[in-house]
């Protein structure tokens, strides 16, 4: 007969004391995670594939349980916290339909276009469901954020996944808890289900099980016809790049040209959308002579090639191609996120050479100072498994490429796609941004493995002397040409007190400017739209938050701004008549976008290249 255990009181067994069940829940989380760990670091050795990503971020969560368990009292205090707006959210919400004076326990950041529909705002059921999801979300980051005793990488993982799943879990993305799609289901009686199930449907087809976000727009965007369509000519290539010059749509020319510079990592046509949203044609239209590298996609005979070769082969000889294209020995430099870090790194080496042709220097949300970066630090940390080296090799996306503009990004371009496609069943509407950001290159081993040792890790690149390139050790800090710094407030890609730091090391005049959205959004930002708007600050304080507290905001679009800007550094109002491509000394190669925009990103299975043939 099996023995009951005994009892130890006249109502039953006794718990143990709190202090212990913590210590105990430490404990099994703490061994776990060793356990984890060992276990990644025992398969590594093996060279077996594992799901690393899984493994790491898992290890994460279970080392801040452990940091939080260690102090039950603060976590009690933090759901205490919970409750407590949870309960008054309940008063507010009664004397709302009561008819009473109330107001909102919880409301959207301003930047959050989730809860534009006015249901949200002025149905009682809507509304309660709205803030509830505020609430809880907002004290769940905030419980992460305040997870004390974890090392830089795990907190940034676990914060980054917690923003990624408490998106995912906004009301706004289920059918139930959308007030557009419920109206849509009403009054199409379900159709918009059902084609959204067909969209959805479709979508898995094409991404044949990998689990991989569908190109958005795919069947609706064709390069060279409704994206990537400003009408230009390349005019100079290499391995590293081909250079765009594009038509001018002005009888006369500013004198000096303008050469973007886009990041390694994904398409140069984020300058280049729609006509309504092109950067390129726009700059074309106010009478610049504009150029732009369009990167290659890395193939195995390039996996060596590394920074020096992309300030060298890449800038430089973009910069000497311009040059003859245009008869012009100065002119204007553009870059955006790492091809600003690459044209940092240029400006230093030319400042380093005596080498005078920068007129100006741009800078878009460009990661320059790596103390903080953000979300690109998380995706990009050094201390990965072996299993990311075979991500490295030349034949593989870099992890910097497509998921970091996916991932920080989830509302603007993920869960908006998810919501007009599939709850909607809108079909896969044009979203030009989503069908770029899934268009990534593939990037050099070497180039990689250069970014995450020496600017990611070390941070030399704001450390005098801290690298040697080209045969030249370089020090932005005798940068001394114009400078246009365009960062964004909602940007987790390149942190915007990161790079106003970085701009005040400079030694020559600094014009930095705040603008609204995110690290995508906010650089494409037409003046038509008449959009999120920027602050200036002309002061440039020691601290980024006296930046702020003292800048203006001004409406419409920084483009505008920018503008103005450049045409006054220019030092003179000159014209010269419009530069056609190949009229210099450079000969037309082929119509853009070029093959090495159209190249892609991955190469065709086995299989499929079987079918589409040599």
């Amino acid at each position: 007969m099996m023995t009951l255990p005994p009892v130890d009181g006249p109502e039953g067994p006794s718990l143990p004391p709190p202090a212990d069940i913590a210590d105990s829940y430490v404990e099994v989380a703490q061994r776990a995670s060793r356990l984890l760990a060992e276990t990644m670091r025992r398969w590594s050795r093996r060279g077996m594939a594992f799901p690393s990503e899984e493994l790491r971020v898992a290890k994460a969560f279970m080392d801040v349980s452990a940091r939080l368990l260690a102090n039950p009292y603060r976590l009690a205090q933090t759901q205490m916290a919970m409750m407590r707006d949870h309960v008054h959210l309940w008063q507010q919400s009664m004397l709302k339909t009561m008819g009473m004076p109330f107001h909102a326990v919880a409301t959207p950041d301003p930047g959050d276009s989730r809860f534009a529909d006015q249901a949200w705002e002025e149905n009682f059921l809507f509304d309660f469901i709205k803030q509830s999801y505020l609430i809880t979300a907002r004290h769940l980051q905030g419980t992460v954020a305040r997870a004390a005793g974890l090392d830089a990488a795990s907190q940034r993982q676990v914060q980054s996944r917690t923003e990624q799943y408490v998106a995912a879990l906004s009301p706004t993305n289920f059918a139930l808890t959308n007030p557009e799609v419920l109206r849509a289901t009403f009054y199409s009686n379900g159709r918009n289900l059902i084609n959204g199930l067909r969209e959805l449907l479709k979508d898995l087809e094409h991404g044949a099980g990998e689990g991989r976000l569908p190109m958005a727009g795919g069947g609706t965007f064709h390069l060279g016809k409704d994206i990537a369509a400003t009408p230009g000519k390349v005019v100079f290539e290499n391995e590293l790049l081909q250079l765009i010059q594009y038509l001018p749509t002005t009888a006369e020319q500013h004198r000096r040209p303008l050469l973007i510079v886009p990041p390694w990592i994904n398409k140069y046509y984020v300058f280049d959308l729609r006509e309504s949203n092109s950067f390129v044609r726009w700059a074309t239209d106010q009478g610049l002579s504009t150029f732009v590298i369009s990167w290659a996609s890395a193939d195995e005979k390039l996996t060596h090639r590394s920074f020096d070769d992309y300030l060298s082969d890449g800038l430089l000889a973009a910069i000497d191609a311009a040059e003859m294209a245009t008869g012009e020995q100065e002119i204007h430099l553009l870059g955006y996120c790492l091809g600003g870090t690459l044209l940092m790194a240029t400006l230093a080496w030319m400042a380093a050479r005596g080498d005078a042709r920068a007129a100006s220097a741009t800078f878009l949300a460009s990661i320059i100072d790596f103390s903080d970066t953000g979300e690109v630090r998380t995706l990009a940390e050094r201390n990965l498994p072996v299993e990311v080296d075979e991500k490295l090799r030349a034949d593989l996306e870099s992890p910097l490429a497509t998921d970091t503009f996916r991932i920080p990004h989830a509302n603007e371009l993920l869960w908006s796609f998810v919501i007009n496609s599939y709850l909607l069943g809108r079909g896969s509407f044009p979203a030009d941004l989503l069908y770029w950001s899934a268009d990534a290159t593939r990037v050099p081993n070497a180039l990689h493995r250069f970014v995450l040792e020496n600017l990611v890790e070390a941070n030399r690149l704001v450390q005098p002397g801290g690298l040697s390139l080209a045969g030249s050790a370089i020090d932005i800090g005798r940068v001394k040409v114009p400078c246009y710094f365009l960062s964004t407030i909602e940007d987790r890609i390149s942190p915007w007190q990161s790079s106003y730091l970085a701009a005040r090391v400079l030694g020559g005049q600094v014009r930095f400017v705040l603008g609204g959205a995110g690290h995508v959004t906010g650089l494409v930002n037409p003046p038509a739209a008449n959009r999120h708007g920027y602050w200036i600050n002309t002061a440039l304080p020691e601290s980024a938050d006296d930046f702020l507290g003292g800048a203006t905001r001004h409406p419409g679009s920084w483009w505008t701004d920018w503008q103005q800007w450049l045409l006054a550094q220019a030092g003179d109002s000159a014209r010269v008549p419009a530069r056609t491509p190949g009229d210099g000394p450079l000969e037309v190669i082929e119509e853009a976008p070029g093959r090495y925009a159209a190249a892609l990103a991955r190469p065709p299975s086995p299989g499929q290249a079987a079918r589409n043939g040599p």
